[in-house]
């Protein structure tokens, strides 16, 4: 739930966070996997889905915001400037319009073909902010943009993930840029035939990525014959491995049987 508050003579955004239970959005192993909890009881609790444990995992679902909009602010990435976080309640820069009204979201306003295209682009500049600071927003699309005065404005972070420690965020990354460019096409048909998530993505992987980067919004893809001989040895490869590790397990179940005897 968000509502506009009055901070002295300011107005401010206060997002007040729902239970886990009555929001649309669910948390999800492929949200949560890489993010670290130092402190152990927490982390066994969260492992054991007890009460205290979701209640533990909820407090972290909403303090990944907080970092996210701090972490990310400071690189550069237009989102909401952070305030304050009490008891549920995050308070922010509340997003105006040029007439300053609060600011749409993307989804409720028609562009031109010139706007579609200025826009879209500068979000993919925003997106290789994020991922050159090692993040990946995760639920990207025109709902979670809002269109302030001096341009697009990315929100709702608590879902982000760590590129380097979540097996899933490549998917995840491509599903935000492929969002923006299903939405952006519908008023600049062309947008259609890039391909920025694997342009991107490939110069994250090689180590190559920067916030200033020249993209194209393509890439070459080279189809070269599948070696079979060479996968058929990593799949024999694994085979073993696992073999053996269920042997072993075997052994020291059986060691254990004995030494109880």
């Amino acid at each position: 739930m968000v509502y506009v508050v009055r901070c002295g003579e300011a107005l401010r955004c206060a997002k007040v966070y729902k239970e886990s239970n009555k929001r649309n959005f669910h948390q999800s192993v492929s949200y949560t996997e890489g993010r670290k909890i130092k402190n152990s009881r927490r982390a066994r609790a969260i492992a054991r889905g007890s009460r205290y444990g979701r209640s533990v995992q909820e407090e972290a679902w909403q303090s990944t915001e907080i970092d996210m909009l701090c972490r990310l602010a400071a690189v550069g990435v237009r989102v909401p400037h952070f305030y304050n976080f009490f008891e549920g309640v995050l308070l922010m820069e509340l997003i105006v319009d040029c007439k300053g009204d609060i600011a749409p979201r993307l989804n409720d306003v028609t562009l031109t073909a010139g706007q579609a295209r200025e826009h879209y682009h500068l979000l993919i500049r925003q997106v290789v902010r994020m991922l050159s600071a090692g993040v990946v927003h995760g639920d990207l699309s025109e709902y979670n943009v809002l269109l302030g005065k001096d341009g697009p404005v990315i929100m709702d972070l608590p879902q982000a993930v760590d590129a380097a420690g979540n097996n899933n965020a490549y998917s995840l990354f491509r599903r935000d840029v492929d969002n923006l460019t299903i939405y952006f096409s519908q008023f600049a048909p062309e947008l259609a035939n890039t391909d920025y998530a694997a342009e991107i993505w490939s110069h994250y992987k090689n180590g190559s990525l920067h916030a200033d980067i020249n993209l194209t919004g393509h890439v070459e893809r080279k189809n070269r014959p599948v070696n079979i001989n060479s996968v058929v040895r990593v799949i024999d490869n694994v085979l073993k491995k696992q073999a053996a590790l269920q042997q072993q397990r075997k052994q020291e179940k059986w060691a254990d049987r004995y030494s109880r005897c």
